[in-house]
């Protein structure tokens, strides 16, 4: 990643993070359709793996504990939209893609919306209030989007 793209996630909020992280998802999906129509499958599995990592990183930063009924519903759409994209890869659709695509973009952009609203979107991305719902990514590098895929034994 350039400086200038790490400088752009180092200032941005919470939630601009995770909008980067649907955009990441989305690219990927775009990425896996090609493949598809290339027919390369090796493509494919890579491209559906780093979307898969992604969900599998917001999956496991839910707050439950403070997101309550959002978060609970984050959740299903996390787990459903896994299930989707494991669908379109076995079967190596197209269409299931696009399907796939729709659905989080439909997600990212509420998001995007949650992101201009400056009460729910404070200036500061590290404090804790800022995403009540995710928890916030450490300096531990575990972030799918920033550094490349995170390790997973699950094969699509």
């Amino acid at each position: 990643m350039g400086s200038y793209q790490e400088h752009a996630l180092d200032s941005a909020s919470a939630v601009d993070l995770v909008v980067a992280l649907y955009d990441g998802i989305i690219r990927f999906l775009y990425a896996a359709s090609a493949a598809v129509e290339r027919g390369d499958a090796e493509g494919r599995r890579a491209a559906v793996k780093r979307a898969l990592d992604i969900i599998i990183h917001l999956q496991a930063r839910l707050r439950m504990d403070v997101g309550g009924r959002p978060a609970e519903v984050l959740s299903e759409f996390y787990a459903s939209i896994f299930a989707q994209i494991l669908q379109a890869s076995q079967s190596a659709s197209k269409k299931k893609f696009e399907h796939a695509i729709n659905c989080v973009r439909t997600v990212r952009d509420a998001w995007r919306q949650v992101a201009k609203d400056p009460n729910a979107n404070p200036a500061s991305p590290r404090e804790t209030t800022a995403l009540p719902i995710h928890r916030q990514a450490g300096a531990d590098n575990s972030d799918p989007a920033a550094n490349g895929a995170a390790s997973s034994r699950w094969t699509a």
